[in-house]
C-alpha cells in the first residue's frame, strides 16, 4: 500500500515555486505525491514531472472546486466551466499516468443549502450528465474519476457513503469509482470499516486524515479497523494525507480551516508518515 501527502498540506494554491514540496515528501519516506490543481497555470507541468520522475514520487491528482467549477449549478456557462476543468484535470492525470483524478465531482465545495425536492432532483439530474461527458473522457484515457463524499458543512449534495454508490452504480462505469476521505466519514458515517467494506471495489483512493484534519495518529479514529477492514477488501490503492497548513481565503472558508492543525505542516507530514507506515505497512 503506498503513502502519500497532498500538496495542500504545505501550500495553497500549489505552484512552481512550492517545489520544494517534493524534496520534503520524498526526505520523509513518501511514496506519492498529491497535486491539488487550484490553478493550472500556476505550475510549469514540465519541470513538475522532471522532478517528480527523478525523485522518483509518484503522482496521483486531486480538484479544488470553487463555485465557478459547479457541474450541478443552475448557471449552464458555470456547469460547462466545471466539466472543462475535470476534463483538464484528467488530462494532467493522464499525462503524469495518476490512476485517479478525486475530489467532490458534482458540486462546489462550500455549497450549502436547504432546497426544494424538485430543485434537487435537477441539480442531481445536472451532475450526471456532466459525469457523463467526464467518464467518457476518463475511459479514453484511463484514468478513474474518484467521487468524494462530503461533510454535511461543506456540501448539501452528497455526504454518504450511500450516496455516493447511488451516483456511482447509477452510471455503472469502471471509470467512475469512490475517494473516502476519513475526516468527512468521521462525521457522516455510523462506522467507517463497515462503510469501507460496503464499498467494496468501488473504493479507489483514501485520503487518510485525523477526526480534527490534524496528524493521523493523534485523534480518536478507529485506525486499525479502516486497516483491517481495507484488507478485508483488497485495497490496492493510496493513502494519503489531505489537511490544510496554509490555506487560501477561499478554501478556509469552504473547508472551515480557522486555526493551526499542528504545530508546523512539516511535523505533521513527518509524524503523519510514521503513523500510516507503522500501522497500514509494517506488519503487512
Amino acid at each position: 500500500m503506498h503513502i502519500g501527502i497532498s500538496t495542500f498540506v504545505w501550500v495553497s494554491p500549489f505552484s512552481t515555486a512550492s517545489f520544494d514540496i517534493l524534496h520534503k515528501a520524498k526526505d520523509i519516506g513518501y511514496d506519492v505525491i498529491e497535486i491539488a490543481v487550484e490553478d493550472r497555470d500556476l505550475i510549469d507541468w514540465v519541470a513538475l514531472k522532471k522532478v517528480s520522475r527523478e525523485l522518483g514520487l509518484n503522482v496521483t491528482v486531486s480538484g479544488a472546486f470553487g463555485m465557478d467549477r459547479d457541474i450541478s449549478s443552475e448557471r449552464s456557462e458555470i456547469r460547462a466551466n466545471g466539466l472543462s476543468y475535470i476534463i483538464d484535470c484528467l488530462e494532467i492525470a493522464n499525462d503524469f499516468e495518476s490512476p485517479v483524478f478525486g475530489g467532490p465531482l458534482y458540486s462546489a465545495v462550500g455549497k450549502t443549502r436547504l432546497v426544494s425536492a424538485e430543485q434537487k432532483v435537477q441539480e442531481r439530474e445536472w451532475c450526471q450528465e456532466n459525469l457523463y461527458q467526464a467518464i467518457r473522457r476518463a475511459e479514453r484515457l484511463g484514468v478513474t474519476l474518484a467521487l468524494e463524499p462530503l461533510n454535511r458543512f461543506e456540501t448539501d449534495m452528497v455526504n454518504t457513503v450511500d450516496q455516493a454508490i447511488a451516483i456511482v452504480d447509477e452510471l455503472d462505469s469502471p471509470f467512475l469509482k469512490i475517494l473516502l476521505d476519513t475526516f468527512h466519514s468521521n462525521i457522516e458515517e455510523k462506522n467507517i470499516p463497515a462503510s469501507i467494506v460496503k464499498l467494496g471495489d468501488r473504493l479507489v483512493h483514501i485520503q487518510a486524515n485525523e477526526n480534527d484534519r490534524g496528524t493521523p495518529g493523534t485523534g480518536h479514529l478507529d485506525w486499525l479497523g479502516i486497516r483491517d477492514a481495507l484488507r478485508s477488501i483488497d485495497y490496492g490503492g493510496s493513502l494519503v494525507i489531505e489537511t490544510f497548513g496554509a490555506p487560501s481565503k477561499e478554501l478556509a472558508r469552504a473547508a472551515s480551516i480557522w486555526r493551526p492543525l499542528a504545530n508546523s505542516a512539516d511535523e505533521l507530514a513527518a509524524e503523519g508518515f510514521a503513523f500510516l507506515k507503522k500501522t497500514f505497512v509494517d506488519d503487512e
